[in-house]
């Protein structure tokens, strides 16, 4: 894929992020495909960003769980860039007014050091963890009907909304066994889903591992200071205005979500 196309592709999703709309899948208007080609679409997407004034605070990584590799039928993970426009504060009802959004509970990992692959290991990760606190992704998809394959999520930034920590619930990774912890959901007062750590990769701590090394691949580091999405643990919800949800981590704590 050339890179006019590459460009031209980028700023239609861009622009579908700005007009709440959606396009056909890219993998079913082009052949040969790549997810070097979706990567660098996702760059023009943040280029993009960054022009319009957001600013980069984290990394992400989906579709880590069976359970949501079932619901989406994407048998990998994907990957993603954080920006300041994606963030709310707890206290801060969240806008349902995306295109098809899906909550997710998950853990954040806050860093307090650069991790750059390949070659990151846990124990690297764990010693460049600040903080490991519980989290709400929303996430939401610029194609049609989510029906993507991986370069589909590759190229549309991991299927970015916006997310929202309890840094109040914030604990050392030392301090927690990440595989066994358990997750449950509720919503509007009702149990949703429950989920453990395992449930992602075998262990959060493989998922920001897997990530530091291949977006290191790519010459792309963790920073200290970002904020790292795991992916989830549960399957995702869709959400609409007047939906609330908590996410309860044992050991570590609860976020909650107002949805508007």
């Amino acid at each position: 894929m050339n890179t006019e196309t590459i460009r031209a592709i980028g700023d239609q999703l861009y622009q579908a992020i700005l007009d709440r709309t959606t396009i056909r899948p890219l993998t079913d208007q082009y052949d040969d495909f790549t997810i070097h080609d979706a990567y660098n679409i996702s760059l023009r997407i943040l280029e993009r960003r960054l022009e319009a004034g957001e600013k980069i605070i984290g990394k992400k990584i989906g579709v880590t769980s069976a359970a949501v590799m079932d619901m989406l039928d994407v048998r990998q993970p994907d990957f993603g860039f954080m920006t300041d426009a994606m963030r709310f504060d707890g206290d801060m009802p969240i806008s349902t007014k995306l295109i098809q959004p899906r909550a997710e509970g998950e853990l954040a990992f806050i860093l307090k050091k650069n991790l750059l692959g390949p070659g990151v290991t846990n124990a690297d990760v764990v010693a460049a963890t600040e903080a490991v606190v519980p989290c709400f992704e929303v996430v939401d998809s610029r194609i049609q009907d989510w029906r993507i394959k991986i370069q589909d999520t590759v190229a549309d930034n991991a299927s970015c909304g916006l997310f929202t920590i309890n840094e109040s619930a914030a604990i050392s990774p030392n301090q927690i066994d990440l595989a066994t912890c358990r997750m449950e959901v509720i919503k509007n007062g009702k149990i949703l889903s429950t989920g453990v750590g395992a449930a992602a990769m075998g262990n959060p701590l493989h998922c920001v591992t897997w990530l530091a090394n291949t977006l290191g691949e790519l010459g792309i580091s963790l920073n200290a200071g970002d904020i790292i999405l795991s992916g989830s643990l549960v399957p995702l919800e869709p959400v609409v205005a007047g939906d609330q949800m908590t996410v309860t981590v044992s050991g570590i704590g609860a976020c909650s979500v107002n949805f508007c």
